[in-house]
């Protein structure tokens, strides 16, 4: 992946004076962060690792490198979420089913971690969101979309995330 520089970013500040870098930014949503989120796969060392770090790398490959604060805005419900992810933050990757790798990719994509790492967050934390399920979804699209996502893949993505978590995930 590229190295993204804040300056690449529009940027803005809060009441307080705190900068945050716009993400993505449409008549509908906001997404904006502190910083440039530093995410990065986890690979295991047979080598030097116990059995349980090698398991506990498997189920979350993911890791933030750096304390983010995260602006979410839902601008049709005039609703602002504030909330920080820390440093060390782990988690599981966009959950593709291996038969769909070949349409969507696979979760060690890196057009998805990003939109990962919040959709996680969320789905652990409901409050941050007011218990949104279908914001935080959409936030999760549009990050597929700064990812580099087509238009296919979010559509497919959104609505399989979408229902499973209608029907099996939001309310666990």
């Amino acid at each position: 992946m590229c190295e993204l520089k804040k300056e690449d970013f529009q940027t803005f500040k809060d009441a307080s004076g705190a900068e945050y870098i716009i993400w993505y930014e449409d008549d509908k949503y906001k997404i904006a962060f502190s910083d440039i989120p530093d995410t990065r796969e986890l690979k295991p060392n047979k080598t030097i690792m116990t059995k349980k770090q090698i398991e506990d790398i498997k189920k979350k490959p993911f890791k933030l490198y750096n304390k983010i604060c995260v602006w979410l805005e839902d601008k049709e419900e005039d609703a602002v979420y504030i909330f920080y992810i820390d440093e060390g933050y782990r988690w599981d990757g966009a959950s593709i089913p291996s038969f769909a790798w070949f349409i969507v990719g696979s979760k060690e994509d890196v057009r998805f971690q990003v939109a990962s790492m919040l959709h996680d967050m969320l789905c652990e934390h409901h409050e941050l969101v007011a218990h949104d399920r279908y914001f935080a979804d959409k936030i999760f699209e549009r990050c597929c979309y700064v990812g580099g996502t087509c238009a296919f893949v979010r559509w497919l993505m959104f609505h399989t995330v979408d229902n499973y978590q209608k029907f099996c995930g939001w309310g666990k």
